[in-house]
């Protein structure tokens, strides 16, 4: 356990890829295979189960230390994060010995042993654990509990290292990480297999995603050499047909299993094959994606739901064909074999991407511009003799998305961050003028530089008109100009519209803030764009 703490600090404490990537490996190297399969579960971005709620956890943390709770909480804000305010408030001068044991045998007892306790047994058994660990283990102890366990390394960061320590390649390890695992010694000790065995039946392939396209697509070169694809706004999964069953994994491995029953049943008239598509709401046409967000809201689906939101699968490529791997092959031949099974199969819920042809690449220009029209996010661009990897390698994929829709907000209220920007105020409440007042429109936290927080931090500071906890209302008097990608009417918001993906484009120094927009304007937006 002492190593991994250590490991976890190391980690933690820098944010050069290298250094992260020789630490895991220098861990790795002698693990035991039990403490190796935490290890991979936790670095792999895996989280189990909250075993202690935050709030909770507070409250513990108040009467351990004997502070009130408005401190605990003042300090809470301040750090930021509650794994590392536990850890400094429940630090003292009495020398802590290292922690014994495994990882392994450490999580069963310390953590996943709250499982068998009553609510006083795990407050005491949480507060003794406070007591006793030194503070790195403290604080790791705190993000299993919590389940927050990011640490700044990527999944795919530890698949290198692995593939590193292995000398296996890392698409391999990267496929024997996909989906679910118990992070058991067995499982740890298969991921380095030289054989290319069959993997466990439900298992997915990782994802080949698209890098997004820079300016014009003429640098591609002849347009002949890539297929152009509608990029659909629906959720991008894999639909596994095996003779062991039928699987559904969205892009996050979450397993959709009885979530999209028409798109299972229909699977079951499909060979064996595993595909690559997007699930989207379609009746004669694809359906806004606010109506897929009604089935995605809900696990088990009745008659009416299916009846008004019918889902499909437009599949656009081929992983693997009656057991047999095709992500090696050309994407001309695997979508060739794929066009030709869904011809089989016949069915509507089991659709093919269409492909957007066009004579050059300012016809294809011209055809991106129907794209809010035809319900899409633009068009995508795939050369035709790439193999399908995994990951976001740049130069066979690139996802060519039409401008965002945007609009001049005005800061109304803003709150501190977490992590390393826990001490600056980076989340804006942005709102829109309604009359003689303001409604809240969205909120945003992305998009600004670096020093650019740092100068409106302190003008909010400097500007502060009340306080709410965290949150300071501030005089409304900076423009903001929020980029989104969709807009949609919303009882649960006060303005009775939703923004999709808002993030902030640039501050409008140059903008006062009677020439910001008004809830008139966004209106006109949610006629004319929304879903």
């Amino acid at each position: 356990m002492q190593a991994f703490a250590n490991l976890y600090a190391e980690l933690d404490a820098t944010t050069r890829t290298q250094a992260k990537l020789d630490a895991m490996v220098r861990y790795f190297t002698d693990v035991d295979p039990a403490d190796g399969a935490w290890a991979t579960y936790i670095l792999a971005g895996r989280r189990m189960k909250r075993l202690v709620g935050p709030r909770k956890l507070r409250e513990w943390l108040s009467e351990a230390t004997g502070l009130p709770d408005w401190l605990v909480e003042e300090t809470y804000q301040h750090v930021g994060d509650l794994a590392e305010t536990i850890s400094l408030l429940m630090e003292d001068d009495s020398e802590r010995e290292a922690v014994g044991g495994s990882l392994a045998e450490w999580i069963d007892q310390a953590v996943l042993g709250l499982l068998d306790l009553d609510d006083d047994q795990r407050k005491a058994h949480v507060i003794r654990h406070w007591r006793e660990l030194p503070r790195p283990a403290c604080f790791l102890y705190n993000k299993l509990l919590t389940g927050s366990l990011r640490v700044g390394v990527s999944r795919g960061l530890v698949e290198r290292a692995l593939a590193a320590l292995s000398g296996r390649p890392r698409a391999l390890i990267a496929r024997r990480l996909m989906g679910e695992f118990e992070p058991t010694a067995r499982f740890y000790e298969r991921l380095f297999d030289a054989e290319q065995r069959e993997e466990r039946a439900g298992q997915p392939y990782p994802f080949f995603l698209a890098s997004p396209l820079e300016g014009g697509p003429e640098a591609l070169g002849d347009l002949h050499e890539w297929l152009a694809e509608w990029k659909w706004d629906g959720i991008r999964a894999q639909l596994i047909a095996r003779p062991a069953g039928i699987w559904l994994w969205s892009r996050g491995e979450e397993p959709m299993a009885g979530r999209f029953p028409e798109v299972e049943a229909a699977a079951k008239l499909l060979p064996e094959v595993v595909l690559d598509g997007e699930l989207l709401a379609w009746d004669t046409d694809v359906m806004p994606f606010s109506q897929m967000q009604r089935r995605i809201q809900r696990k088990t689906v009745g008659d009416k739901l299916l009846h008004e939101v019918p889902v499909v699968f437009l599949a656009y490529d081929l992983l693997e064909d009656a057991g047999v791997d095709w992500r090696d092959r050309p994407l001309e031949e695997r979508r060739a074999r794929l066009e030709a099974i869904l011809a089989e199969v016949d069915h509507p819920a089991l659709r093919l991407s269409p492909a957007a042809d066009a004579a050059d690449w300012d016809a294809l220009v011209v055809m991106r511009e129907s794209s809010r029209d035809r319900r899409v996010e633009g068009l995508m661009l795939k050369r035709k003799q790439s193999p399908y990897r995994s990951g976001r390698p740049r130069g066979d994929w690139w996802k060519w998305k039409i401008d965002p829709l945007s609009i001049d907000a005005v800061l109304l209220y803003a709150q501190p961050g977490h992590g390393r920007r826990a001490n600056l105020y980076t989340d804006y409440t942005l709102a829109v003028a309604d009359g003689d007042s303001f409604v809240p429109i969205a909120k945003a936290y992305s998009g600004l530089t670096d020093e650019e927080i740092g100068k409106l931090d302190r003008w909010i500071r400097r500007n502060t008109v009340e306080k709410f906890g965290p949150v300071r209302s501030v005089k409304p008097e900076q423009v903001l100009e929020i980029a989104f990608e969709g807009i949609q009417p919303s009882p649960r918001h006060k303005s009775g519209i939703a923004l999709r993906f808002p993030r902030i484009l640039r501050w409008r120094h140059d903008k006062p803030v009677a020439e910001a927009d008004s809830i008139e304007q966004v209106r006109e937006l949610l006629r004319v764009y929304g879903s």
